[in-house]
């Protein structure tokens, strides 16, 4: 199917590893033009050598005034994947300040400030755009030692219907992709210990965890026009997890 993604300038953040680089890399493959977001330089390094021609940017999210910095003259961008996200497993009791102003600075805040940066500048141009924001089912279960992280993924799903709402009048939609278990590098480091895993599994009617490759494709058609009337959604990519 031809999502027609070719021209389009589209940036991703989180974009040095897991789904994040794979959104670069099929995005680079359709013919977009993107600006790779990480803060890793190594991680951007490796991108570029596989994709040659993608831009980047190395900064840390968690950094309001970097991230304008960087991010402030960025250019047209007609498409938005706001991916980066950091998890801390800790027990309710054993919750530290840290780790809960480091979730909601990244997989909060960092996202109104960059769909702050480029909706103003699709505004400014009166042209459309799409994005989307990467959730997860954790947005609406609760999960074990995953206090905080559940937490900031059930604000980014209702901040993506007022965001829907907002700027669905200037021709801009707003997605959410809420996905199960993803066997990425976060993935792995929360659910590699069999138990915990079998205990997840046994409530997925499918039987399995997703692959990269069922977050990607979810995530290209929503920011293709094939999905030109949805907005406000969160759109499962869990096995049916979220149905149980």
């Amino acid at each position: 199917m031809d999502l027609r993604l070719a021209g389009r300038r589209a940036l991703v953040t989180g974009a040095g590893k897991g789904i994040g680089c794979s959104i670069v890399k099929a995005l680079h493959a359709a013919g977009a033009r993107v600006v790779a977001v990480s803060r890793t330089q190594a991680d951007l390094d490796s991108l570029v050598r596989e994709c040659p021609g993608v831009e980047t940017v190395c900064v840390d999210l968690a950094d309001w005034e970097a991230t304008e910095q960087a991010l402030g003259g960025v250019g047209p961008v007609d498409l938005l994947v706001n991916n980066a996200a950091v998890a801390f497993l800790q027990p309710f009791l054993e919750v530290t300040k840290e780790a809960y102003d480091m979730s909601f600075n990244v997989n909060l805040r960092a996202v109104i400030q960059v769909s702050q940066i480029v909706a103003r500048g699709l505004i400014a141009r009166g042209a459309p755009g799409v994005i989307v924001n990467v959730s997860s089912q954790a947005s609406q279960r609760g999960l074990t030692n995953h206090s905080v992280y559940c937490s900031t993924k059930g604000a980014l799903d209702i901040l993506t219907k007022v965001m829907a709402v907002e700027l669905g009048p200037h021709k801009i939609r707003v997605n959410a992709v809420n996905p199960t278990v993803v066997m990425t590098p976060m993935g792995q480091a929360a659910w590699s210990d069999p138990q915990k895993a079998k205990a997840m599994l046994d409530r997925i009617p499918l039987g399995r965890f997703a692959e990269v490759e069922n977050v990607v494709d979810t995530i290209l058609f929503l920011l293709s026009d094939r999905s030109s009337m949805i907005t406000g959604s969160t759109v499962p990519v869990d096995g049916g997890f979220l149905a149980t």
